[in-house]
């Protein structure tokens, strides 16, 4: 009786200590709220049935491309730098294939996957090596490709898509680096639209005047830009937006909000929501047609293990 007791109380005593252990540990930071195996985060929102009510947007038939052009005079955060380099393989002094004669060109593309209008991958950033859904960089982030959260995974988007105008909200041609928009600057954006609401999978697209500066002020335009501030990303986070996405090169304001962390904005929205960055979106033209809410599509390059995908997302009004 005495042994039974002493391994009865040796056994409690390992449940305790086991329970105290279990109740110490911390839930992971960045979990997915669609379970341990999710790749693609709010995405998941993007439903066949949310589909179909973003296709009932289209009244003119009117599409807008939304990408800006691409080479090696684009500004680029440091060090990205991209060139094309056309050559005729096989077609020197004149030479070319079978009795037709026939000669082609081919490019090869040199340079980085976030240079002008791009796709922010979830892959792309973390909080201390922390990323989307509890994936830690020395378990997937390899110099071959991520093993987790690659561009691949990037459904096909088809979505309801809300434009902000913030240089009209503000009364300007071009809001003012460092300007953060935050959630009054939101509803009152919206409301001043007539924009009655952001919904569950929808795509939220800011527009500040920024590229007016491309191909003008290179300098200013890569020194800084206006964007969305932190209480602004946690609450269209609580409105479990898809996409999020802007005319500027950095998407959240720069400089930084004060005590804010470097690109805060984006780890509150990749790695903390699964929400994806947009930068570079080119909507001048929308802006001029006042297409504030429209059908947004998107197909990213599938490229294997890519953090991020040069993009022109089309927008259908």
């Amino acid at each position: 009786m005495k042994l039974t007791a002493k391994l009865y109380m040796s056994s409690a005593m390992l449940l305790v200590i086991n329970l105290c252990a279990l109740a110490q540990q911390k839930p992971c930071l960045t979990a997915s709220k669609f379970g341990p195996d999710d790749q693609v985060g709010n995405l998941n929102y993007v439903t066949p049935a949310k589909t179909l009510a973003a296709t009932k947007l289209v009244t003119t038939g009117k599409t807008y491309r939304l990408a800006i052009e691409t080479n090696k005079d684009t500004p680029a955060y440091p060090p990205r730098t991209f060139a094309v380099t056309i050559v005729q393989p096989g077609q020197t002094a004149g030479g070319s294939l079978g009795p037709t004669k026939t000669t082609y060109n081919d490019d090869m593309i040199v340079g980085w996957a976030g240079v002008g209008t791009q796709l922010d991958g979830l892959g792309h950033i973390g909080i201390d090596a922390l990323y989307y859904n509890c994936n830690k960089a020395a378990d997937f982030a390899m110099t071959d490709g991520l093993k987790k959260l690659g561009v691949e995974h990037v459904p096909a988007v088809a979505t309801r898509g809300v434009l902000l105008d913030m240089a009209g909200y503000l009364n300007t041609d071009i809001v003012k680096e460092g300007t953060a928009f935050n959630r009054a600057d939101i509803e009152g954006a919206m409301k001043r639209q007539g924009i009655k609401s952001i919904e569950k999978g929808d795509v939220v697209l800011f527009y500040t005047g920024w590229l007016k500066l491309l191909g003008k002020d290179n300098k200013r335009f890569g020194a800084g830009a206006p964007g969305l501030g932190r209480d602004g990303a946690k609450y269209l986070a609580s409105l479990e937006v898809a996409i999020i996405g802007s005319d500027t090169w950095s998407f959240e304001a720069v400089p930084f909000e004060k005590d804010a962390g470097v690109f805060e904005v984006h780890q509150i929205l990749i790695p903390l929501n699964g929400i994806h960055i947009l930068e570079n979106i080119n909507t001048e033209e929308m802006v001029r047609d006042q297409a504030w809410e429209f059908l947004f599509t998107l197909g990213a390059a599938r490229i294997t293990g890519g953090v991020q995908s040069i993009v022109n997302p089309i927008a259908i009004k």
